[in-house]
Parts: structure tokens; sequence; C-alpha cells
């Protein structure tokens, strides 16, 4: 059986109906310092296109730059094209990401993996016969 999710002891549905300054509340201090403060505009004009999104039930991504976004419980089952500096990294809004920012799930760095040196990879290899 599946563990129902919960955020500090309410569940999702519960954390839809609460208004955003009640949902403030229950998040951490920096996210509900940027909820307090008020959004911006860019922030704001991202709200109404969630809220459309929601209305018109599209399957398409929201894309945006906007990695400094407070994900709120309204963007949860929705698909967000997040820009990672290079591309927009496609995200699923899960539940359990309710708090945290969308620069979180699209990472701006890749992994470094390092390999034997090959051809002209230093001034000596290239003095080395080919077979």
């Amino acid at each position: 059986m599946p563990k129902k999710f919960s955020y500090r002891g309410l569940s999702i549905e519960e954390l839809q109906k609460l208004p955003l300054d009640e949902f403030s509340k229950l998040i951490n201090s920096r996210e509900r310092r940027v909820i307090k403060r008020g959004f911006t505009p860019k922030h704001k004009k991202l709200l109404e296109r969630i809220k459309q999104a929601k209305e018109s039930g599209s399957d398409k991504p929201i894309k945006t730059h906007l990695r400094d976004m407070v994900i709120i419980p309204e963007m949860v089952g929705l698909k967000f094209g997040i820009h990672n500096g290079k591309e927009f990294v496609t995200v699923d809004i899960a539940p359990e990401m309710v708090g945290h920012r969308l620069g979180e799930f699209a990472q701006t760095r890749k992994k470094v993996s390092h390999s034997a040196p090959g051809i002209g990879a230093t001034r000596s290899s290239l003095y080395i016969p080919l077979k």
C-alpha cells in the first residue's frame, strides 16, 4: 500500500484549499519571506499562466526561466520546462516538491567524467607514432 503524502500533517488537497498566506506559515523561512514580501511581476505572470493551464488541462509544459519561483500547491500535477542555462528541462511537479524552488530540479551542471587522455592531449603525445 503506497504511503499517503502529507506536508506538515496536511494532505495535498488540504494544502490546495489553504490561502497563500496560511500556506506560507508552513514552509521554511527563506521561502516564507518571498511570499510575505509579494511576488515580482514576472512571478505573477507565471502564476496567471499556471491558472490558465489548470483550466485548460493541457499537457504542454509551461516554459519558464524563473528558477527562483517557490513551488506552491497549485502547481502540483503540472509540467514545467525549467531553463537550466542551455535548454528547457521538463519537470513534473509532484506533491513532495512543495516548498522547494523550481531551479532545484533542473541542474545547471553536468557530471564530469574523465577518461584516458587522447591524441593531442599533451605536447609529447604529438610524437607518438600511429600504427
